[in-house]
């Protein structure tokens, strides 16, 4: 199945190419695929921050080539280099708070740096850090499509409906996708009758962005309201909600986009199967559970206006951009290590334990 899979590769949202990062400007899709240019660490985190670029995955990604182009201005500048690089480290840092691929992907890149000794090229081997990174993620993906499709194959052999929030595809990511990687492989394995799509409010990666992926891969999509999803699982036969991460803490507890924790309830209530997806770059092995996780709130702007446009009175709106749903109510998380099935602290800790199954 993994040849199939990399032949099915149609979209990326992120490139490297000589020395320069080039990411596809997602607030643009699906009406413009625009490739921006980026040269300086502020402008990779002010395009973390803006939304060009958004996935944990693919944050995480970007934060890393970030740093290089951090460390070669730096170089370029001459002098102290590494305590000038510390600005850099902590400005791509407070770019977003919530996605633990941020800053697991600039520790990789500090540990690299801590490790250089004085005869080594700082910058050719942090570039090879930053690629690693991303060609990593790329693997991961394509594992934890095999991983979560024979978790499909084995409840339920045939082909099913499925719902998915936000977007965690090839455009939250470098490669495939998490749990749009997962309804890929399930399609070409001839599981998938139709993906329900949640639009996603206020920033419509449902709509925009998963519904676009899928329409370019030939899957069969519908987007529905966030507000139908309960009605949705009742009324069309929903077996799998399947969803990405943000952060997952030790316990299990998952942090995503804001409805998660609501489909999750609701699955459970109607009998249908919850699945998450996501690196164990996601897993955050400090925080003990999901209460301990800073969760972002954005502008209420998003909320009250739509194409910049007012569409509310002169009210105050509350913007929550993520939620956390609880351990138990969770069937299964999938990553490139392997599957936890109904996690726990203890579970958790075994996972984290094993390396990559490939």
């Amino acid at each position: 199945m993994r040849e199939q899979l990399l032949a099915a590769e149609k979209v990326k949202a992120i490139e490297w190419r000589d020395g320069v990062l080039h990411l596809l400007d997602q607030r643009a899709l699906p009406f413009e695929e625009t490739w921006l240019s980026y040269h300086s660490a502020a402008d990779v985190a002010e395009a973390i921050r803006n939304m060009v670029v958004r996935g944990a995955p693919a944050i995480g990604i970007s934060a890393a080539y970030a740093i290089v182009l951090a460390l070669r201005a730096r170089l370029q500048a001459g002098g102290d280099w590494r305590a000038a690089l510390e600005a850099d480290f902590q400005l791509v840092a407070d770019s977003r708070p919530t996605a633990v691929n941020l800053f697991w992907a600039l520790k990789c890149m500090r540990d690299r740096l801590d490790r250089l000794k004085s005869t080594d090229d700082p910058l050719l081997l942090l570039e090879a850090c930053a690629v690693g990174i991303h060609q990593g993620d790329r693997e991961a993906n394509l594992t934890m499509a095999e991983l979560g499709v024979d978790l499909i194959r084995r409840h339920q052999g045939n082909q099913q409906n499925f719902l998915t929030h936000c977007n965690a595809g090839a455009l939250a990511t470098g490669g495939f996708g998490t749990a749009l990687g997962v309804i890929r492989a399930a399609f070409h394995d001839g599981l998938v009758e139709r993906v329900y799509a949640d639009e996603t409010r206020p920033w419509l990666q449902g709509s925009r962005l998963t519904a676009w992926e899928l329409a370019v891969d030939g899957i069969p999509v519908t987007v529905n309201a966030d507000s139908a999803a309960a009605h949705l699982m009742k009324t069309r036969g929903i077996t799998w909600v399947i969803v990405g991460a943000d952060r997952i803490a030790a316990n299990g507890d998952v942090a995503n986009k804001i409805g998660t924790y609501q489909l999750a309830v609701n699955a459970m209530h109607h009998g249908v199967r919850f699945m998450v997806v996501a690196p164990s770059s996601t897993i955050d092995m400090a925080t003990e559970h999901g209460d301990d996780i800073v969760l972002e709130e954005r502008d209420a702007s998003e909320l009250l206006e739509l194409g910049g446009q007012r569409i509310a009175g002169e009210v105050d709106a509350l913007n929550l951009v993520f939620d956390v749903t609880p351990a138990d109510l969770i069937d299964f998380i999938v990553t490139e290590k392997g599957v936890v099935d109904r996690p726990d602290a203890e579970k958790m800790a075994q996972l984290m334990c094993r390396k990559r199954l490939h």
